[in-house]
């Protein structure tokens, strides 16, 4: 038996892993096209950034961020009613101290009574109106935002480096797993060679 066959198992794997974390790192480089002999390198993410932004831009408007799912959630009677102690202490603020400090004669016909009467009936009067108030509001947001062209023009604007850093925290691990998957398919394969090899001998 040749001991040197029983090398082949371990340049394989090394080749496999090799292979595989070259193919990774073409993920995203080179950051610019750059050509050898008569083939262009250009990183996969680098070249199609543009494409990926716009994917992400309609991805993010239609599936993940929708105004009617947020107006809904904002209108929910569990949620104005949430809101209702914050806005109480505000009027209950208003009518004790702002109101007397502008006007002073006022504070001197204005008792506890009279207050709380006041703020019963703004906080019977803003839970009728607040929900059409946010509708409205939103319906203005919605046509003066545009989702989809804000994502797009974020992440195109990201620089190469930075999309290398952002998708390196998401799936190192992956990336990492990847390389492994090469090495240890590469000395399977290498093995099945040596098998063969002595099968044949």
């Amino acid at each position: 038996m040749n001991y040197w066959m029983i090398l082949i198992p371990f340049i394989s794997a090394f080749i496999g892993w090799f292979t595989n974390w070259i193919a990774i790192k073409m993920l995203f480089h080179p950051k610019e096209p750059k050509k050898i002999l008569f083939i262009t390198f250009h990183g996969i993410f680098p070249k199609r950034q543009k494409q990926f932004a716009e994917k992400l831009g309609k991805l993010v408007s239609s599936e993940l961020i929708s105004f009617a799912e947020i107006e809904r959630k904002i209108t929910d009677l569990d949620n104005i009613k949430e809101l209702m102690p914050l806005i109480e202490g505000k009027i209950d603020e208003f009518l004790r101290n702002k109101l007397s400090e502008a006007f002073p004669m006022i504070s001197m016909f204005i008792g506890d009574s009279t207050i709380n009467q006041l703020k019963g009936v703004f906080m019977n009067e803003l839970e009728i109106i607040f929900p059409d108030l946010i509708q409205s509001y939103m319906k203005k947001l919605e046509s003066q935002l545009d989702l989809e062209k804000m994502v797009t023009e974020k992440v195109y604007g990201f620089s190469s480096d930075k999309m290398e850093e952002i998708l390196n925290q998401i799936m190192s691990k992956e990336f990492r797993f990847v390389e492994i998957i090469g090495g240890v398919l590469g000395f399977i394969i290498g093995v099945f060679q040596v098998i063969i090899t002595l099968l044949t001998i």
